[in-house]
């Protein structure tokens, strides 16, 4: 069974994430690691502004979630910092966000097998945490390891859904090392306890290439 945290940037996800790899034991904790993919970016000089690099760095970016997922599907329960999910929204949506005129559905025909590959690695359940844009826009200035460039694009739907969110504002953040970021069903905690009266955060995606 896989969990995959989601919620805005500085939200506390990777916070979470080690809390249970500290106090879980039986929870395998699978953390995000887009490093080889954004050398090799680099190192091919692609731009995702270009609708044919965007095709080959989604893929890159895809191939890279399929074999995190299928690691994380090892595992009897697994949690994971962002699942399959982030990344195949990422995919089909960011042109859109910038006002690039592509066809979701052309991009969908073009990374068909990626595609289809990382939707067998979604995961069962998804926890979206959440917290104040007070405390979220703190924790993104007091944090300078990273840019957190998309953090501008994310908002907050208070409407009440049939979801589970769990408030991370009393979170204490852990120091961490610079990291890079890129279906919604039934939620579940494992060790750490609800709060009264959430509010949901509606999650969109970071990469740094």
């Amino acid at each position: 069974m896989i969990l995959s945290l989601q919620g805005c940037m500085a939200v506390g996800k990777t916070t979470a994430a080690r809390y249970l790899e500290q106090h879980c034991q039986q929870v395998q904790v699978c953390f995000e690691d887009n490093a080889a993919v954004l050398a090799e970016i680099k190192q091919r000089g692609l731009n995702k502004n270009s609708y044919a690099d965007y095709l080959e760095i989604q893929r890159l970016f895809l191939r890279n979630e399929l074999r995190r997922g299928q690691k994380a599907k090892k595992y009897p329960h697994a949690v994971m910092d962002f699942g399959a999910e982030e990344i195949e929204f990422y995919t089909l949506n960011y042109p859109k966000s910038r006002g690039l005129e592509w066809k979701i559905e052309a991009i969908r025909q073009a990374l068909a097998p990626e595609l289809a590959a990382v939707q067998a690695c979604m995961p069962e359940h998804i926890l979206f945490l959440d917290a104040s844009e007070a405390v979220l826009r703190a924790r993104k200035a007091g944090d300078t390891t990273r840019s957190r460039e998309f953090f501008a694009y994310y908002k907050v739907d208070k409407k009440k859904q049939n979801d589970r969110f769990l408030s991370t504002a009393a979170f204490k953040k852990a120091p961490r090392e610079p990291q890079s970021r890129q279906k919604r069903s039934k939620t579940t905690v494992f060790c750490l306890p609800p709060t009264p009266n959430p509010v949901r955060a509606v999650p969109k995606v970071e990469q740094n290439p």
